[in-house]
């Protein structure tokens, strides 16, 4: 090396290696001052919608810990993709959050979107899961799922099932639960779950795999049977009810409806932690808790890495599921 550039050369060296620190210490800085104003959480479907209902009651925990207010800002449309891309498009700056179930069913229902499921989001935290049951009229006579699943086998293709429309949970489970036991039936879509249920109640429809939220009380009030729950695990709000898996059928029979926490992608990894343990902390709290108890929905504690797997994996199942239900992306 030429002597005269030795000295301008190591200035050179500590100046990038100064620069290299400046980025880290300055997202550690932001972290600690993370929030310092209002947080804005988009709910990419409308007032009253599971995603919704569960982001107020944690966010409002959040808020109370941190001093902040979280504003829940609903932005529906296209099957949740209009406020997912808004929050894709957002500065990664943890002021601009999505509180959303079903990111990999618009990933796997659409075949063109305004961002990449995968690669613009970061999956932070889940607030917990409804499991759905599986509901039939006390007047088809059926009083296990095995009843149910042995008369679809016995006349194949002449049993059917109510969703509250194409690619929605009830749909997507219900096809699950087929596809493990074997069956075939007829899926008929509705607008809604309260007219899916309405045609299982009246008997005119066999079946339907729905949430707690809208069967509950029919169930208690005896105007729906239930076979089993859609879950790893028992239901608190109906302990008595096996579980598909129970009741002799894979873990593919599940079908996991959650929501969760998500940050625009480059978002510091310092407030994706910080966001991680205040949400932690709001769903140990009883308040929460309780509430959730009320609502159906179950704890599904996960590290972020966990949940980062987890939803990986969910968005691949979902496509497949998708494909194996022969619905085209739209």
């Amino acid at each position: 090396m030429n002597r005269a550039l030795a000295p301008h050369a190591t200035a050179a060296a500590l100046l990038i290696a100064c620069l290299a620190t400046v980025g880290p210490i300055a997202d550690r800085a932001a972290a600690q001052d993370w929030p310092n104003r209002n947080v804005t959480v988009v709910v990419p479907l409308g007032a009253g919608s599971a995603s919704d209902i569960m982001a107020r009651v944690v966010m409002e925990q959040v808020g109370r810990q941190t001093s902040r207010t979280f504003v829940i800002e609903n932005r529906p449309g296209a099957g949740g993709t209009v406020g997912a891309g808004m929050d894709a498009k957002s500065a990664p700056d943890g002021y601009t959050l999505q509180a959303y179930g079903a990111l990999s069913t618009a990933h796997a229902l659409h075949a063109k979107l305004s961002y990449d499921t995968l690669a613009d989001f970061i999956p932070v935290i889940p607030f917990g899961i409804q499991p759905l049951v599986v509901v039939t009229s006390p007047a088809k006579g059926y009083k296990t799922l095995g009843d149910l699943i042995a008369a679809a086998k016995a006349k194949p293709g002449t049993l059917n099932y109510t969703s509250a429309g194409v690619g929605s949970a009830s749909h997507f489970a219900a096809e699950r639960l087929r596809a493990s036991a074997g069956f075939t039936a007829q899926h008929i879509p509705f607008k809604g779950a309260a007219e899916a249920v309405t045609e299982v109640m009246a008997g005119r429809a066999d079946f339907s795999v729905q949430l707690f939220t809208t069967t509950l009380p029919l169930l208690r009030d005896g105007k729906l049977t239930a076979l089993a729950v859609s879950a790893q695990q028992r239901a608190s709000v109906m302990p008595e009810l096996p579980t598909t898996i129970e009741a002799g059928l894979t873990a593919d029979s599940v079908y996991p409806f959650y929501s969760a926490l998500f940050l625009p992608a480059k978002t510091p990894h310092d407030i994706v932690e910080k966001l991680y343990r205040e949400t932690a902390a709001a769903l140990a709290a009883p308040p929460v808790r309780e509430r959730f108890g009320t609502l159906g929905v179950e704890p599904m504690p996960m590290t972020l890495a966990q949940f980062g797997e987890f939803f990986r994996k969910d968005v691949e199942a979902t496509v497949a599921l998708t494909k194996a239900a022969g619905i085209e992306p739209q």
